[in-house]
């Protein structure tokens, strides 16, 4: 056989290899009387950069009492093929704003599973240049479902965390880690990325009920939903991404009450999805806008 044979041949055979291109990347940015805090500029200059132009954000407009919603339009209006704005009248809380913003993007987008779909805190504690190795991370393994920050102060990081905040944080992830029978470092991190799938459109399909600490909830319900199934764990689908930059941010709306009430709310999460009286079931999407997403072929 000549080389010019053996030429073809490879080249047909690299063309029949299964290939899983990367498609757009929606990024929800909860706000509330984000007026003075959120760094407008950034996400111009992020926004301006052609090789970000696969990423759009959708910032959330919880029900504000200030300037809010002025600034997040007049920032649409500067990058309207990137930044949309999606206001919700009534202040529901983080987790609303985030759940129905998620919503939002994967049914008016028609999101597929080569489409990612991100929530971030709008105060960038997690800079904006921490989306591309997430994006990177779900591109390169199919099988990935989920990518979620994790604040590890390793050597050659910079994790700026108070020092009060942070051994409290231990204290909590370690309780939700048991909770949740998963080995899982940091669920309380503002930068989660997930496929768009079925299962994703289904967690989201109704409120949560934990308040706060709604990443908790959330990561249940996909468990949940594994369970007894032919469907890989969680173990399997979620990738903890330790940060190469992260910073306490000024203006935090968690008071005292708030982190009682999570002990509260990590015993609920127990009782609602694994007790024995546990009686969550996985919601059957059947929206209208909801699109037909293939189960990946692993």
């Amino acid at each position: 056989m000549s080389g010019v044979h053996m030429f073809l041949l490879a080249l047909c055979a690299v063309h029949m290899l299964p290939t899983f291109v990367a498609g757009v990347t929606h990024v929800v940015v909860p706000c509330y009387n984000e007026e003075t805090r959120l760094p407008q500029q950034k996400f111009l200059d992020f926004t301006a950069d052609l090789e970000n132009s696969e990423i759009r954000f959708t910032f959330v407009n919880d029900g504000s009492k200030d300037g809010t919603l002025k600034i997040l339009n007049e920032l649409a209006a500067q990058r309207p093929d990137q930044i949309a704005v999606f206001d919700m009248p009534q202040n529901g809380g983080k987790a609303e704003a985030v759940r129905n913003g998620m919503l939002h993007v994967l049914s008016k987008y028609n999101l597929e599973t080569s489409d990612y779909v991100a929530f971030w805190d709008g105060d960038l504690a997690t800079p904006l240049e921490t989306l591309a190795p997430f994006i990177s991370r779900l591109h390169s393994t199919p099988s990935l479902e989920m990518v979620f920050g994790a604040r590890i102060a390793l050597l050659g990081r910079e994790i700026e965390r108070e020092p009060g905040r942070h051994y409290l944080g231990r204290v909590f992830a370690t309780l939700a880690s048991t909770v949740l029978d998963l080995r899982i470092y940091d669920t309380q991190c503002g930068a989660k990325m997930f496929r768009a799938t079925h299962d994703l459109w289904s967690v989201l399909s109704v409120p949560f009920t934990s308040g706060w600490i709604f990443d908790v909830e959330l990561i249940a319900r996909f468990k949940r939903m594994r369970a007894g199934s032919s469907k890989l764990p969680c173990e399997a689908i979620i990738y903890e991404y330790p940060l190469e930059s992260w910073r306490d941010i000024a203006g935090s709306k968690l008071d005292f009450m708030s982190k009682i009430n999570a002990l509260y709310g990590l015993a609920k999460i127990w009782y609602d999805y694994f007790s024995p009286m546990a009686s969550w079931t996985p919601v059957q999407v059947s929206l209208p806008n909801a699109p037909s997403i293939p189960k990946l072929e692993l």
